[in-house]
């Protein structure tokens, strides 16, 4: 046991040692008893000294002096028309709310919802529109208008009058979509909102998607009646179509569009367009299609003729993600942009065209999230693996790249929320032995305001059931790779005995499972395993996140190869410990997890005895374009990237017990893994178990299900661990 070991286990005697309540499914799927408390739908209040949150259906302003609430702004309930609000927004003037009511969710991201209009004076309220079902409504700048999106088309809706005026009539289910975004680009890019107003709030830049040439997909839909019905929507596999992207200005004023400039070659992606602080400048930002050639352009938005301001390359790939932090100052004159460029993701400081650079923060650690920047006070805010890869601290910096200054304090995790001026924060706070804590800090001399959300309901569940804290250790593969793990290990652990262990991961890239956070994926449904008494490990292999881009891409072109590599090398480590019966540890995951798990049990079936895999991957060619292809490139150029570890060629393989389960409505891995996968078994003759959910998605959420998913699988680690 290392010494980050015995730091955990020590401080977590006196809170977790206590008492034994039995954890059970109802507990974390129905009852609700390990809930965690959080400040939601945020919003600072333009006179530097309110902030509304969202509480119980009213949104509630507190004072920032004392966080004390104030007022309650709007009850949903008591409103003209009732609504259960679920989320809301402000006009810039803080005159009028559009409240968002009534959302359906369609896929990960995107969702169709009822929206309304409430004048804060009048009270008056009233329906965006007759028709409702719109998508991601926004006020204007001037708060005038709202535009949204309804059926694949972009409208606007005048305020004044409520008049509705058509932006773009040729949107088709299937073929054409403006101003939100096609399924892989909500899946990988993750936005769904694809248009955006100008400063001047006179023109909506926004992108269209031609899917017409990409293929469909066909899920039966089977709780439908006599008949199951096909859902049928266009999702491009590794390989092939995507749909052809354009971006266009739209003037409100004559209705002219302006197309823009991305270039002569349509193989490529827009990941990101926004405006710059300029309203006759927009950027955009294009990909090529394998994702390792990244252009910034500047837009004139009366033309549509672009300027290549930035231009990226990459030997493996460039993480979007890195560009979300791209932050155009007031000034008019510079851009924040984050890289990979040094090997570690950091902040730089460009002049508006590109030919001038500071990088503002280096080291060989990773900025994980940008906070934002005082330009006033000439300092930047963002969130750090400074501290360790484990671990997420908070600080600031001055534009000139000096002055550091680490805000949080406490080793754990920690995000922030900083109001306009930055002259306050919401501090969000957890660590292996602390759940959740939400503060209202000063951000002047770092001062705590007050405790918003203590979570001392579940604390005290916490200490009830018996639950217990992360164990951190390390372990050296054969090769000299260093990884991070942690260990639940029962409350009345017996160094003497022989516990079996069961193991669970991700492992997907970029990812990270092994944090000083508290809870986590899965987590209490691996403290009942806990309670039951095996040992749960989660092991960050190779690939993973926080390490730098190194560690992180040394998978590329390789998928599955390293990672399961890691997960064996990590069973073969804890069969040594003297605590653990070699012979009874088992694996699981989930998505990428249950990928790597069924390699696991196919290509370590030495090692482990007994696995699951939950929505798994099981050939890389049955997935999307844009996710498959940027860590793999495409199957034409490297066709062994996908076969040399696909579970369905290792079969054979299979020694334990095995259980896929998957949701026979997964838009995202489609079900039809799971069926060439069990016909793979079958051929090699192996023995396994399956089971498949009816019309349910990647999450398995929905009904029952999660509940029949964790019996199920706590009924099969029991019986065959």
């Amino acid at each position: 046991m290392n010494l980050r070991m015995i730091w955990g286990a020590l401080l977590l005697l006196p809170f977790f040692a206590q008492a034994q309540q039995q954890i059970t499914v109802e507990d974390f799927v129905k009852k609700g008893t390990f809930r965690t408390e959080s400040v939601y739908s945020l919003n600072w209040m333009n006179d530097g000294g309110n902030y509304t949150a969202l509480e119980n259906n009213n949104i509630v302003q507190s004072d920032i002096a004392t966080g004390n609430a104030v007022k309650t702004i709007v009850e949903g309930s008591s409103l003209s028309t009732p609504l259960e609000i679920d989320d809301y927004s402000f006009s810039a003037d803080e005159s009028q709310v559009l409240l968002l009511t009534n959302q359906r969710g369609i896929y990960r991201h995107s969702f169709v919802a009822d929206y309304y209009v409430l004048d804060l004076s009048s009270k008056k309220l009233r329906p965006l529109s007759e028709e409702g079902n719109e998508q991601y409504a926004t006020f204007s700048p001037d708060g005038s208008k709202v535009a949204f999106v309804r059926a694949n088309n972009l409208f606007y809706v005048d305020l004044d009058d409520m008049e509705l005026h058509t932006i773009t009539n040729d949107g088709v289910q299937n073929s054409i979509i403006n101003g939100t975004t096609d399924w892989v680009y909500e899946e990988e890019f993750a936005f769904v909102k694809a248009f955006h107003w100008s400063p001047d709030s006179k023109k909506i830049a926004y992108q269209s998607f031609d899917e017409s040439r990409v293929k469909e997909y066909n899920m039966q839909v089977w709780n439908v009646g006599l008949y199951p019905h096909d859902y049928r929507f266009k999702y491009p596999k590794a390989g092939e179509d995507n749909s052809l992207v354009s971006v266009t200005i739209f003037h409100l004023d004559g209705d002219q569009k302006v197309p823009v400039d991305i270039g002569t070659e349509t193989d490529i992606y827009i990941p990101r367009v926004k405006w710059t602080r300029d309203a006759s400048l927009l950027s955009v930002i294009r990909m090529n299609r394998l994702q390792n050639e990244l252009f910034l352009l500047h837009a004139d938005a009366a033309s549509g003729k672009t300027s290549t301001v930035l231009h990226e390359t990459s030997e493996t790939y460039i993480d979007i993600n890195d560009t979300d932090y791209l932050t155009y100052l007031s000034n008019g004159k510079e851009f924040i942009h984050a890289s990979e460029m040094d090997g570690y993701k950091h902040l730089y400081l460009y002049s508006m065209d590109g030919k001038q650079a500071r990088q503002l923060t280096s080291g060989n650690w990773e900025v994980s999230t940008f906070h934002g920047v005082d330009e006033k006070a000439g300092v930047i805010y963002y969130q750090s693996t400074e501290n360790s890869p484990l671990e997420r601290d908070v600080y600031s910096i001055s534009l000139s790249g000096k002055k550091k200054t680490r805000l949080s304090t406490d080793a754990g995790v920690t995000s922030a929320n900083f109001s306009a001026d930055f002259s306050y924060y919401v501090k969000y706070f957890s660590s292996a032995t602390q759940p959740l804590v939400v503060s209202l800090y000063k951000t002047r001399g770092n001062k705590q305001i007050k405790v918003l959300k203590d979570n001392a309901t579940l604390r005290k569940a916490v200490a009830e059931y018996g639950v217990v804290a992360k164990e951190f250790y390390t372990f050296k593969t054969v090769d000299g790779t260093e990884l991070n793990g942690y260990m639940l290990k029962p409350a009345d652990f017996d160094p003497n005995k022989k516990y079996p262990v069961f193991m669970y991961q991700y492992s997907g890239p970029g990812s990270q499972q092994v944090m000083n956070s508290f809870g986590g994926g899965h987590f209490y449904f691996h403290q009942m395993l806990v309670q039951k008494g095996y040992i749960v490990s989660v092991i960050d292999g190779r690939g993973t996140g926080g390490r730098g881009e190194a560690f992180k891409k040394q998978t590329y072109a390789d998928l599955g190869n390293l990672e399961t590599v890691d997960q064996i090398e990590s069973a073969k480590y804890l069969a040594t410990l003297p605590y653990v019966d070699g012979s009874r540890i088992g694996i699981w995951g989930w998505s990428f997890g249950g990928y790597t798990s069924s390699l696991c049990m196919f290509k370590g079936a030495d090692f482990f005895k007994a696995g699951i895999a939950v929505a798994p991957v099981t050939n890389w060619r049955f997935y999307d374009t844009i996710y498959t292809e940027r860590y793999l490139k495409r199957p034409q150029d490297n066709a062994s990237g996908y076969d040399d570890n696909s579970p369905v060629f290792y079969a054979d393989g299979l020694k334990g017990k095995y259980l896929l389960i998957h949701g026979t409505g997964d838009d995202n891995v489609h079900f039809q893994n799971a069926v060439i996968l069990q016909n793979a078994l079958i051929q090699a003759g192996k023995k396994f178990d399956s089971f498949y959910y009816p019309d349910l998605a990647h999450s398995l959420y929905g009904g029952n299900g999660r509940m029949h998913l964790y019996t199920m699988m706590s009924d099969f680690i029991l019986n065959n661990l």
